[in-house]
């Protein structure tokens, strides 16, 4: 069975105790983070266009994408650690709701954290990114909260016209 972890910053602690206790011992898991590219873009655009024309040995998108990498490490051994069995590692760049997809393709399961609104159950607990994912993983989803769910009180009301 091969396994993709969707390791994102604030959730990734219940993809991980998710993954470590539901999924088979002899599962093939890969940890994945997705460095989105648009930060470092932007700090490239903002220094090209308004401060740096002829200076790129100056440009702060550099030092951007340097420390999104290494915060990416650091994230990803956090998780295998917190995990406590072998795993592969992956570090993708780019738009993370296509890196994602592109990623579990050919995979048996991907595991992913709510990641929008958690104080209430329905469909606002999906952030856009996670959603779509959700909506367009080729491969089953295991969706997990990342802390105690919501009770059934939470659930939003039907819409005055039904």
């Amino acid at each position: 069975m091969d396994v993709v972890v969707w390791v994102v910053e604030g959730t990734w602690r219940a993809c991980v105790r998710a993954a470590r206790t539901l999924t088979p011992p002899d599962a093939n898991l890969v940890l994945l983070h997705v460095t989105a590219s648009d930060v470092p873009g932007a700090a490239h655009g903002a220094f090209a266009g308004l401060l740096g024309r002829g200076h790129p040995e100056h440009d702060p998108g550099h030092q951007v994408e340097e420390l999104a990498e290494a915060a990416a490490e650091h994230l990803l051994r956090v998780a295998a650690e917190e995990l406590g069995r072998p795993a592969t590692t992956v570090n993708r760049h780019g738009r993370p709701e296509g890196e994602v997809i592109a990623a579990v393709d050919g995979a048996d399961l991907l595991v992913v954290a709510r990641d929008g609104d958690r104080s209430r159950l329905g469909p606002k607990s999906l952030g856009p990114a996670t959603r779509f994912v959700v909506d367009h993983a080729p491969c089953p989803v295991l969706l997990v909260w990342p802390e105690q769910a919501p009770d059934l009180t939470s659930i939003p009301p039907p819409p005055p016209h039904r």
